[in-house]
């Protein structure tokens, strides 16, 4: 009699955590199709105007200041800094930003561009570490100026340039990271056509087999890396789909620290980069939200899909876990940090369904799809499934997960002109099965163990092993 009673709350414990796991993935797979319709119909849209829209706007330009935060990247930096002087724009500036780099990274700047030490005093707007030295170079089209400083980690470089940059908006990107060439024209243009933004997140794309000529796609191709390959498709329906759909209400949450613009006298007010966190680029914009909400100050969060930054994605499985347990934790430390946000009727949107989507979706997500694989796993084994159903049932998810992320991909490759070939086109076609129900799945464990001998590393900038981009 106890036994039965026993079998049968576990029979009762299970069937509401299976109902619960199939409930959320049809919830993640609504949002996803949403999503992915509103942003493919965007680029569409978008790509039309573009043929029709009258090029006065290209006269006019917003000075905007370019910092890149630099540590151990002898590798990279050079080819960086020159796509960055290949830019079509007129007035910028770009500021390096040594933190305290244990190689030749500023060694190998001062002797490229042939850079001369000056006496430059930096008002320090916000706490950072001292800096050791300043070059500049006069002899390219726009000032570059590279700071060397005291070790304190990404965020601290970040406000270091923030103190150093001298224009009224700034963009900080990776030091492995190469700009398109129309990318600074694009991702400032939403501040020539609306009022109050105070900042604008662009998109990030895999550079992994792609050619660059001055700011150009030379030749575009899909990795042969298979692990950098499923990263294309994943960057490219996370960048199509939820960061569009926010964009419509002003709830955007995140803007890649490879490519983000800010508004910095907002910025500085709000107290800059927290180096406290692992997340620093989500933190700064959550925070942007909270800061201009609370004092009431009139804002806009936007996002430019077509103002596009080529960064390396991790061709090793050991890269891309340190990467993603960085970012999970770093998705935790902001969150929490700014836990008032939810569910409070003063956030509006940006609370109810951007800050719930990121807690359900992303933050609880990994947990939840390992806790409804093993009960589902467990249910099996003891009779309590019907495993026709459930093989039906995952089949129907992984079918619908691949169409919308080849929707995604070959939405962006269309309508920003990448022609691809059609052994790339099979490629993606057979890897998108393999991104859905293998990586996914392996991210989400790694991501779920994130948390476990996790110990806080401020100045850790999360180094994974850097390729020279292909740029000629």
């Amino acid at each position: 009699m106890i036994g039965d009673n026993v079998f049968l709350i576990i029979k009762t414990i299970l069937d509401y955590i299976n109902v619960f796991f199939v409930v959320y993935l049809i919830g993640y797979s609504s949002f996803l199709f949403l999503a992915v319709v509103v942003g493919s119909s965007e680029l569409y849209k978008k790509r039309h105007q573009e043929k029709l829209k009258n090029t006065l706007l290209q006269n006019y330009y917003v000075p905007i200041s370019i910092i890149v935060p630099a540590y151990n990247e002898e590798v990279t930096v050079v080819e960086t800094v020159k796509s960055l002087l290949a830019l079509e724009y007129t007035l910028y500036e770009i500021v390096v930003v040594d933190d305290g780099s244990k190689d030749t990274t500023s060694q190998k700047l001062i002797e490229a561009f042939r850079m001369k030490p000056i006496r430059r005093p930096i008002h320090r707007k916000i706490a950072c570490q001292p800096e050791q030295f300043v070059y500049e170079s006069v002899s390219e089209k726009v000032p570059l100026t590279l700071i060397r400083k005291k070790n304190g980690g990404k965020a601290d470089s970040l406000n270091m340039g923030i103190n150093a940059c001298r224009y009224p908006y700034f963009i900080c990107m990776d030091a492995d990271s190469v700009l398109q060439y129309d990318s600074l024209s694009k991702i400032s243009r939403p501040l020539l056509e609306q009022e109050n933004i105070v900042a604008v997140g662009g998109v990030v794309r895999p550079a992994n087999s792609v050619t660059l000529e001055q700011g150009r796609v030379l030749d575009y191709q899909l990795p042969q890396n298979v692990l950098a390959c499923m990263q294309v498709l994943e960057y490219d329906r996370s960048f199509l789909a939820s960061r569009i759909l926010f964009d419509k209400f002003n709830g955007s949450l995140i803007i890649s620290g490879a490519f983000g613009l800010f508004k910095k006298d907002t910025v500085i007010a709000a107290g800059g980069y927290d180096h406290s966190t692992m997340g620093e680029d989500m933190e700064l914009v959550v925070k942007l939200h909270e800061y201009c909400t609370l004092n009431e100050i009139p804002y806009c969060v936007k996002y430019a899909t077509d103002a596009i930054c080529w960064s390396q994605a991790p061709e090793r499985l050991k890269d891309l876990c340190k990467q993603r347990k960085r970012w999970h934790l770093g998705l935790f430390q902001s969150m929490w940090k700014h836990r008032v946000m939810l569910f409070n009727t003063k956030f509006g949107a940006v609370s109810f369904v951007s800050f719930f989507y990121f807690l359900l979706y992303e933050l609880l997500s990994p947990f939840i799809e390992i806790l409804g694989v093993v009960t589902m796993l467990l249910a099996l084994l003891v009779d309590l499934i019907n495993l026709p159903f459930m093989l039906l049932f995952f089949g129907v998810y992984a079918v619908f997960g691949c169409i919308l992320t080849l929707t995604a991909f070959f939405a962006r490759t269309q309508t920003v002109d990448l022609k691809i070939s059609f052994k790339d086109a099979l490629k993606a076609v057979l890897l998108c099965f393999f991104e859905i129900t293998f990586l996914r799945f392996v991210m989400a464990f790694v991501r779920a163990t994130a948390f476990f001998g996790y110990k806080k590393k401020k100045l850790n900038w999360g180094r994974i092993e850097r390729k020279k981009i292909n740029v000629k």
